[in-house]
């Protein structure tokens, strides 16, 4: 494929407002209680408030973030699945600190495993649960790390799957909120964070009662997730997610002294994002943007599709202006693959970039036969238009 890029400006009335949030997170004091901070609105990936957000710290339970991430992932790939048992190997059953006390041999579902890791924070079932992924956790660990590095993430180094102390194992707020909204693209996983309490090994002698250790859960309003975590080094961390109407915030607080003080930032931070903030959806996933012409291929054209919804942040008391679609494509030639990057979409105002996704192609297109370009090209050269081939489509949506 050509790497040819043509801009189609089109004129769009959208709304958006002048100001975002970075003008007022320097202003605006908050989460004295900890060391570092970062609030994150979800769907445009802006940063509301922050506050020594790049410092590496350990993160303690915070970690199984990505231990969570991985799972989701793999299960959403078809390579996992929540039915699959798992069985615990003798290392993992001999972590300390928060654990379901998972005997040598036991074995339980890759759901009650993640029901164990979300909301016991269960160290056993961490380790158990990276070791049936990928053979060992040093192994896992290694993933982890990798996928750490594709999300850019500069501040992050991991030593284990579960957070316990290791010299070296640490991240950042800014690094843990952007594996926390990478983690909320799973919709179910808030079916597990979100639980404040719940029963393993139901019906046998060794039923456990897991308890959510966010506590928040019970008291603020939206709130489903996500982790915390705590260690004498760490001190006391949350990454916490709630969502109200259509805008979804994520908050990460690390270094706290007491529970309290790490809910009350948290709870300060959120208020702040929910009463000064909201969210506009302007397009979803999916939806069709363009038609974009294909050489030498079964068909004409091919529709383009936004990869990932489009949404616009703004505060309550600002006014509106208004914006433009910009729309970047690539020269096509087939074959083309459904899903292939072939072109972006902006919503500007000015030259700022407010929001932006990549457009995808929405269906196949296959390479035209010589004697298909022959034809097409003889009829065109007697002046007439070829008429339509009969192709095969997987996309009817």
């Amino acid at each position: 494929m050509r790497k040819k890029v043509m801009a189609i400006a089109l004129s769009s009335v959208l709304l958006f407002l002048p100001q975002m949030a970075s003008g007022e997170e320097e202003s605006t004091e908050m989460a004295e209680e900890t060391g570092a901070a970062i609030l994150m609105e979800v769907d445009t990936g802006e940063v509301l408030y922050k506050k020594n957000e790049h410092e590496a710290l350990p993160p303690a339970s915070m970690t199984k973030i990505m231990t969570m991430l991985l799972i989701m992932e793999d299960i959403a790939n078809d390579e996992l699945s929540f039915d699959e048992m798992v069985t615990t190997s003798e290392k993992a059953a001999s972590m300390g600190g928060s654990q379901i006390f998972l005997e040598t041999g036991e074995e339980m579902s890759v759901r009650d495993m993640l029901k164990a890791i979300a909301i016991a924070s269960g160290n056993d079932a961490s380790v158990a649960m990276a070791e049936h992924i990928s053979g060992s956790e040093e192994t896992f660990v290694e993933r982890m790390n990798e996928r750490a590095e594709e999300l850019g993430l500069e501040d992050t180094t991991f030593y284990n799957s579960n957070g316990l102390p290791a010299d070296g194992h640490e991240t950042s707020a800014h690094d843990l909120a952007v594996m926390a909204r990478e983690l909320l693209q799973y919709e179910e996983i808030t079916s597990f964070t979100g639980v404040y309490d719940d029963y393993l090994r139901q019906g046998t002698d060794e039923e456990f009662w897991l308890v959510n250790t966010n506590r928040l859960l019970k008291f603020f309003d939206g709130m489903d997730g996500l982790k915390t975590g705590f260690t004498n080094e760490s001190k006391y961390g949350l990454t916490a997610t709630a969502k109200r109407d259509d805008m979804r915030l994520v908050t990460v607080v690390m270094g706290a002294e007491t529970p309290k003080m790490r809910n009350a930032d948290v709870s300060e931070l959120l208020n702040y994002g929910f009463a000064n903030y909201q969210v506009e959806p302007m397009f979803d996933q999916g939806a069709a943007v363009t038609s974009i012409p294909v050489e030498k291929g079964t068909q004409d054209s091919v529709v383009g599709r936004l990869d990932s919804n489009i949404s616009l942040l703004h505060g309550k008391q600002e006014s509106s202006e208004n914006v433009t679609e910009n729309i970047e494509l690539k020269t096509l030639q087939a074959p083309i693959e459904k899903g292939e990057v072939i072109g972006k979409f902006q919503l500007q105002r000015g030259e700022d970039t407010l929001a932006e996704s990549a457009i995808v192609a929405g269906e196949t297109v296959e390479s035209a036969s010589w004697w298909q370009l022959f034809k097409r090209s003889t009829l065109r050269i007697i002046g007439v238009e070829p008429e339509p081939e009969d192709t095969v489509s997987d996309d009817d949506s």
